[in-house]
């Protein structure tokens, strides 16, 4: 029996290390000084021992702790802005009103009150705690307002039901205010003692426990009596701040006293007078003021009235009695204020940020000049050697006769060179809109319902049969886009060649490349793009936090002087709605390509087709536009999705201003009611003009006789013609099968493909073909007012049903 014998490959493994083990030290004296590549290669850190490290972890909690006690001292105290609240009722049944009884003591403060409309508000001066709090309210059905003005409020009071918490409008109100990002809050609960006592206890027990989806972790308080509204003051007082990123670096400013003072060509332009108090960064007078809702402008000056709510007011002693003294008030500020008027600082016009949102394209700029004579030569020897191309032809073909001849793909006669996607979507549309007309004008004959009910008549007046239809077609659309992804029927009526014209195949959509630069829109000449937009963004923002900028600083009472603003503005701001101003960083004043995440909402399932107007709130903004939707992936070209799906975050592409992100983003969308609907929520991702969106498109064949590896699949295409300009794209099977085309067969469309394996009978034969997409210049910074969202108005726009 012969013995084993181990081959060339048999594993060696190391030998075991006899001997006591080697600590650190004489590892270090074995090496006698020697250090390792890695060691040499970094830079050499100071190593701290154990005493000097814990010293600096302290040092840094100290220096941490101290800011956010800075941050609490300086907001509502004298040097600082008043602490603005929110007040929102949750519930139809909260009195707002009494809530405001309580919160106006005269034993707290003093108190100032303000009323422009429908809005009101008032200023609580305290000087027994230090704080002074400007307090404004918003309904939530006041869908626009209650966004605008959480944007720059420190606090929102929750005011709730003492039974349900919150009903359908308020649940509406917190999803819009968690997707575009909560300040700090407080919950406060009215009506719990109008209760009998036992029944407080277990009230309040359900309604923490109904009210801890929303909040898990959040105490409630009391809103019933003079004490509870003391301890509640102190609560706001006393709560630590939340940031919210996209204000944090940019100074905001809620508008107090507003005046017009029209110029002298036009009375419907003029200077805007906007006073109010500077928050979040220093107020430059060179930089560009954002007004919520009404767009860019520039600043004049900036004027420092005296504050007409100071913390502690001046004393002037009578004459006749020593003993009395009078506070001024605001009223007496008011009056005095003409005297106390300074002027900050004035716009220098060499510093001061242009207007300028769009490039002003030049239809001469991509035109060369008239070529020297050495570049003429080379262009001719260039010539000579690109004509001499050899072609196989018949014998006794002269040269003359050869430059006729085609090359085997040589293009193709196709006229129409223009013809696009979208003309041939809405060809479509308008002769199934001639075909609907037809019909209507053949059936004039009048129809009458007998024994009908009556309800069903009152149903049916509050039916649009118009916007049904509409909405079952869309319905269906969407239907079909989830069954077969971007397959479309190949048209008979016009040749494949011509419709797909813009369209390519790729041998792999993730690898083959796509030049970014390639076949650009007109539109693309108008917007601005940054070189390295994310560079630029750390620049700025290093800016902020470490140039120190000229300017009113935080805290400061200030009369901004806006220039060409619209008398439209001061009217909107004197019914009622608030005036809410932001300073724009640089160049965010430009247009550009957003690219935004978003997640439908599960609050709403109609579907959503791209392109579709919609309203937009991105960070401080709020705009309509018509975006694109597209898969959001780390490649570098993107597939466009022709609905927004639900469960999956999307990218949404749209022509707007540049925005520095973090960002949140909300979506809406405007009903025939006047209401807007929430379909998404998510944040800004980039400003990225380079960002390919890709459109798929599927052309889908059946196999007609199968051979083994060779099958005749029929109906993907209907000319012979259109076989051959197609022929060099890649097949593929729904069974994973890959092929191409070999040749036409007849003139019908047939043809002979071969694949990689058998083909199945019930196998579909597919081909993609792939274009870039672009959104539509539809960006509009006019928002109208949504109609408010009240309980009887959500159920009047659904007729009600008879269940009995």
């Amino acid at each position: 029996m012969a013995a084993h014998r181990s081959g060339p490959l048999k594993q060696q493994n190391k030998a075991h290390k006899g001997g006591r083990h080697r600590g650190r030290g004489s590892g270090q004296r074995d090496g006698k000084g020697r250090l390792a590549v890695k060691t040499l290669s970094k830079k050499v850190r100071k190593e701290l021992s154990r005493v000097d490290q814990r010293h600096r972890a302290s040092q840094l909690r100290k220096q941490k702790k101290e800011a956010v006690l800075a941050e609490k001292r300086q907001l509502g105290s004298k040097d600082g802005p008043p602490h603005h609240v929110l007040v929102v009722p949750l519930h139809n049944r909260i009195s707002l009103p009494e809530a405001f009884r309580l919160l106006q003591d005269s034993d707290t403060g003093t108190v100032h009150l303000s009323e422009w409309g429908s809005t009101s508000s008032f200023m609580l001066l305290c000087p027994r705690l230090k704080h002074r709090w400007f307090f404004t309210s918003a309904k939530p059905g006041d869908l626009h307002t209650v966004l605008d003005v959480a944007k720059v409020a420190d606090t929102i009071l929750f005011l709730l039901d003492s039974v349900e918490g919150w009903d359908s409008t308020g649940d509406y109100c917190l999803s819009c205010l968690f997707a575009q990002g909560l300040p700090t809050y407080t919950l406060a609960v009215q009506g719990v003692s109008g209760l009998p006592p036992k029944k407080q206890i277990d009230a309040r027990k359900k309604l923490s426990k109904a009210v801890e989806k929303r909040f898990p972790d959040d105490k409630l308080l009391l809103l019933d009596t003079q004490q509870e509204a003391g301890m509640l003051l102190r609560q706001l007082a006393n709560q630590k701040q939340r940031h919210l990123a996209f204000r944090d670096r940019r100074a905001y400013l809620f508008a107090h006293a507003a005046d017009f003072v029209p110029s002298e060509e036009n009375n419907l332009v003029g200077t805007l007078k906007v006073s109010g108090y500077v928050r979040g960064q220093t107020l430059n007078v060179n930089s560009l003021l954002h007004i919520i809702g009404h767009g860019d402008f520039q600043m004049k000056q900036i004027d420092a009235p005296m504050d007409p709510f100071p913390l502690n007011p001046r004393v002037i002693k009578s004459q006749k009695d020593q003993g009395m003294a009078m506070e001024i008030c605001a009223t007496d500020a008011v009056v005095d204020m003409e005297e106390d008027l300074k002027v900050l600082m004035k716009a220098d016009p060499d510093r001061q940020e242009s207007l300028q949102s769009e490039v002003i394209p030049d239809p001469m700029e991509g035109e060369q000049t008239w070529p020297t004579e050495e570049e003429l030569s080379e262009a001719n020897d260039l010539l000579k050697e690109s004509s001499k191309i050899v072609k196989k032809v018949p014998k006794g073909t002269s040269s003359y006769q050869a430059e006729w001849i085609l090359d085997e793909d040589g293009q193709s006669g196709g006229e129409g060179d223009e013809y696009d996607d979208t003309e041939y979507e809405d060809f479509m549309e308008e002769e199934s809109q001639d075909e609907s007309s037809e019909k209507e004008e053949e059936e004039e004959c009048e129809t009458m319902t007998i024994g009908e009910s009556v309800h069903d008549d009152l149903y049916d007046e509050k039916v649009d049969e118009e916007a049904e239809e509409k909405m079952l077609e869309k319905y269906k659309q969407e239907r079909l886009e989830e069954m077969f992804p971007d397959e479309v029927d190949t048209p008979r009526d016009v040749a494949a060649r011509i419709r797909f014209q813009k369209y390519r195949g790729l041998k792999s959509f993730r690898t083959s490349p796509w030049d970014p630069k390639e076949n650009l829109p007109q539109d693309y000449a108008r917007i601005f793009q940054f070189q390295n937009f994310t560079n630029t963004r750390k620049r700025i923002f290093k800016e902020i936090e470490e140039k120190e900028v000229e300017g009113a600083e935080v805290g400061w009472y200030v009369t901004l002087h806006v220039s060409e603003v619209p008398v439209s503005v001061v009217e909107y701001f004197k019914q009622g709605a608030p005036l809410i101003a932001f300073s724009l960083l640089p160049y965010e004043q430009k247009m550009s390509v957003l690219n935004m995440v978003v997640s439908r909402h599960p609050g709403n399932t109609e579907p959503v087709k791209a392109k579709e107007e919609l309203i937009f709130h991105c960070g401080f903004r709020r705009f309509r536009a018509s975006p694109l939707f597209s898969q959001h992936t780390a490649a570098d070209k993107h597939k466009f999705q022709r609905f927004l799906m639900a469960d999956v975050a999307l990218v949404a592409t749209v022509y707007a201003p540049i925005t520095f992100p973090p960002a949140s983003v909300l979506l809406f969308k405007q009903n025939s009611n006047g209401m807007h609907s929430l379909i998404a929520t998510g944040h800004l991702l980039s400003v990225d003009p380079d960002r390919m969106v890709i459109k798929r498109v599927v052309l889908s064949g059946h196999p007609f006789k199968i051979l083994t590896k060779m099958a005749v699949v029929r109906y993907m295409f209907f000319s012979r013609e259109d076989v051959l300009w197609f022929k060099p794209v890649e097949l593929r099977t729904k069974w994973g099968r890959r092929g191409h085309i070999k040749e036409p067969l007849g003139t019908h469309g047939h043809m002979k493909c071969s694949f990689d394996g058998k083909l199945k009978s019930q196998d579909t034969v597919l081909m993609n073909l792939y274009k870039r997409v672009f959104p539509k210049w539809t960006y509009d910074p006019y928002v109208p007012e949504p109609v408010p969202w009240v309980k009887s108005e959500i159920s009047s726009a659904v007729p009600e049903v008879n269940m009995e």
